[in-house]
């Protein structure tokens, strides 16, 4: 198949479906007992529900929302440090716009913004680094967010900003990396996961052999998927099929955009301009040990976090949750958003606690924009 719409086929849906269901009957799965499969990317969350593929499979395969949404697993104390880079004097703040409406304690940066702060949307950190180049006498921070799919554009922004000597341009790190909260999550007694339908967009950087470990140490199957409604069903059928017959393997559905081993031009920039975190806080997982990426010593000047002595360098500073807020709980698939006190009452798209309601891969978002009957349910 080469055209978006061959992935879209009802026809072959609708045979793949059958085959689901066939399978999900051949190994008990029935809606008391269902087999927990947990797409761990926020954008296959959006695409199950996008598609009506939850409501389409056999009912005894139960989809669990990961924490593959990096503007959602961010904890409010990063979002406040932005602000308050934001806020210094001379300085230009660039975000993606996903994180522009993440609530801090006090504001977000849309508010930040609004109250007179420098804060520009950008749609690459090349935008950020241009703003750099036109504005000498000020200083251009980027907010550097996202998992291994958008690492290498940072790390390649800041060998340019190396290169030209751009010593008014940082990036104040977040970025983080997907397979070591998926091991916290095994890790955890209480959650019960038979498989996985693993990221389509990390694995283009990263490669499939990343995730040996859940097959390799807990026995987990995962099948690294595409974002069509074909991808996903194939991909289920996958994980199915590797239950059925006991096996525990990586496999890749998604092999014509996913190298095995990934991009060796990405992994050399990331190589070259980061470092493992001995640590670092995820918003409902907590601090999870060699998680998240910071600037290595050669590139120091380009550190948001030593420049203006935030974040890490000032040392980890724990916020709670909102009062009634479950972010962590739905991050974590311990629950379903509609389980949240706050959903569709207390925290909308328009005033959200969290950011699992403003994100574009948040499942609080893609609850509400496609659940149709859902989001009167969590307000009775």
């Amino acid at each position: 198949m080469k055209y978006a719409t061959e992935f879209r086929d009802p026809k072959a849906a609708k045979a793949v479906l059958a085959r689901i269901s066939a399978l999900a009957d051949q190994i008990g799965a029935t809606r008391a007992a269902p087999v927990h499969i947990m797409e761990i990317c926020g954008g296959h969350t959006h695409a199950i529900f996008r598609y009506g593929l939850d409501k389409l499979v056999h009912e005894g395969v139960e989809f669990i929302h990961g924490p593959g949404c990096p503007v959602c697993v961010l904890p409010m104390a990063r979002v406040d440090e932005c602000v308050e880079i934001a806020n210094r004097p001379g300085v230009i703040f660039t975000t993606f716009g996903d994180a522009m409406r993440v609530p801090g304690t006090k504001m977000s940066l849309m508010q930040a913004k609004a109250a007179g702060a420098d804060i520009r949307m950008v749609y690459s950190p090349l935008d950020a680094l241009e703003l750099a180049r036109r504005n000498p006498g000020r200083e251009v921070v980027f907010f550097g967010l996202g998992f291994e799919t958008t690492t290498p554009s940072t790390a390649l922004s800041i060998q340019q900003a190396a290169h030209e000597g751009l010593g008014n341009f940082s990036v104040f790190c977040n970025h983080i990396t997907v397979p070591e909260p998926i091991r916290a999550l095994l890790d955890d007694p209480h959650m019960v996961l038979d498989g996985f339908v693993g990221p389509g967009h990390v694995s283009m950087v990263i490669g499939i052999h990343p995730y040996d470990f859940i097959a390799r140490d807990y026995g987990k199957p995962i099948v690294v998927a595409g974002f069509e409604p074909l991808d996903l069903l194939q991909s289920v059928l996958m994980v199915l099929t590797q239950i059925r017959d006991g096996r525990a393997e990586v496999e890749n559905q998604y092999a014509r955009v996913v190298p095995e081993h990934g991009n060796p031009v990405s992994l050399a920039a990331i190589v070259d301009v980061y470092e493992k975190r001995p640590s670092f806080e995820w918003r409902g997982l907590g601090e999870i040990d060699q998680s998240g990426l910071r600037i290595r010593a050669r590139y120091r000047a380009f550190d948001a976090e030593e420049k203006f002595g935030v974040g890490y360098a000032a040392g980890p500073r724990v916020v709670p949750e909102p009062e009634g807020c479950a972010c962590g709980q739905v991050m974590t698939g311990r629950i379903k958003p509609t389980a949240c006190p706050q959903f569709g009452c207390g925290c909308t798209p328009e005033m959200p606690l969290g950011a699992l309601m403003v994100s574009s891969e948040g499942a609080c978002a893609a609850y509400w924009q496609y659940g149709g009957a859902r989001a009167p349910e969590a307000v009775e």
